[in-house]
């Protein structure tokens, strides 16, 4: 299309960018796209420098800066090198956190309707859970540890001692897995129930430890001993031995007389029996807790702690009856 010889009228502008006329107009009189002269008659004309920035504004619409920010940077003459590079950074990060927003309201969304017939109460606190940041997983992983710890001075020198591990850090980008998880955990460290079965000590373990006074040193020891347990498994595992088949006989033996060493008690028939019947009563959801820490962290799923005890117990439930 031809422009007259002054420039562009905001009718043959609106025609070459596609952008409607009432548009323009606003844009000029709001000073985003100051018009450069008018008419004798009094009709607006625009240059190609105009015609160039109208595009840009368009982009910069699209990616939602406000007509503000535009205006400031109209009236410094354009955008240029590193404002520009400010300017689309901050837009990002804006972009980033309602993106975040979004993927919070989905997992809430998505968590409530999982629920089948979710009540009112259920999207608020499952709402209120989804905000979680980090440092309200930190306060509610340490109501968590005090709740179940209550009681027995072993047990919560234990959870102390796992409370980093317990913390997983959520990246500043996660993925909807993520975030699914996250809430996943927060609603878990709020459950009561939870809470309760994780108090539950059915073997008298805690009450032991806590009778001996060796509470620092078992607290260690479990680590210790468990990374052993787990390492022979592993190797066992990897090796082809089933848990079922008489090769795994030696393997059960080594790890029970570690486990009997970590319980305090001898290994024998009743304390096999007592260790078959906890694994057997063995709560999912902290095996489950476990898995969305991992998730949240970006390791690898099996852990290979879960992998070597789930062995463990079918080693020992293929031998003795709880």
């Amino acid at each position: 299309m031809a422009r007259s010889r002054e420039g562009y009228t905001i009718g043959q502008l609106s025609k070459l960018s596609g952008t409607p006329v009432k548009t323009i107009r606003f844009y000029s009189d709001t000073g985003v796209l100051p018009e450069r002269e008018r008419t004798p008659a009094g009709y607006r004309l625009y240059g190609e420098a105009d015609r160039a920035r109208l595009g840009l504004i368009r982009t910069l619409r699209e990616i939602g800066l406000d007509l503000a920010t535009i205006r400031s940077l109209a009236l410094k003459g354009g955008v240029k090198g590193n404002e520009l590079v400010e300017v689309l950074s901050l837009q990002l990060r804006a972009v980033e956190a309602q993106v975040r927003s979004l993927q919070r309201t989905r997992t809430v969304l998505r968590a409530a309707l999982e629920r089948g017939d979710p009540t009112e109460e259920d999207l608020n606190r499952l709402n209120t859970l989804g905000k979680v940041g980090a440092a309200e997983m930190e306060v509610l992983l340490d109501g968590f540890l005090s709740d179940v710890g209550s009681g027995s001075e072993a047990l919560a020198t234990w959870l102390a001692g796992m409370r980093e591990a317990m913390l997983p850090q959520l990246p500043e980008d996660p993925t909807s897995a993520q975030l699914d998880a996250w809430l996943e955990l927060a609603t878990l460290l709020a459950d009561d129930d939870y809470r309760d079965s994780l108090r539950q000590d059915h073997s008298g373990y805690w009450d032991r430890v806590d009778a001996s006074g060796a509470a620092p040193y078992q607290a260690e020891a479990i680590w210790r001993i468990n990374n052993m347990i787990v390492e022979a498994v592993i190797e066992a595992k990897v090796s082809g031995v089933l848990p079922t088949s008489p090769e795994a006989e030696p393997v059960l033996d080594h790890a029970m007389a570690l486990m009997a060493e970590m319980h305090l008690e001898k290994d024998g028939e009743d304390f096999r029996r007592t260790l078959a019947k906890g694994y057997a009563d063995h709560d999912p959801r902290s095996e489950r807790h476990w898995q969305l820490i991992a998730i949240i962290n970006g390791e690898p799923i099996p852990l290979e702690p879960t992998v070597a005890h789930h062995w463990i117990r079918d080693a020992l439930l293929h031998r003795v009856t709880p």
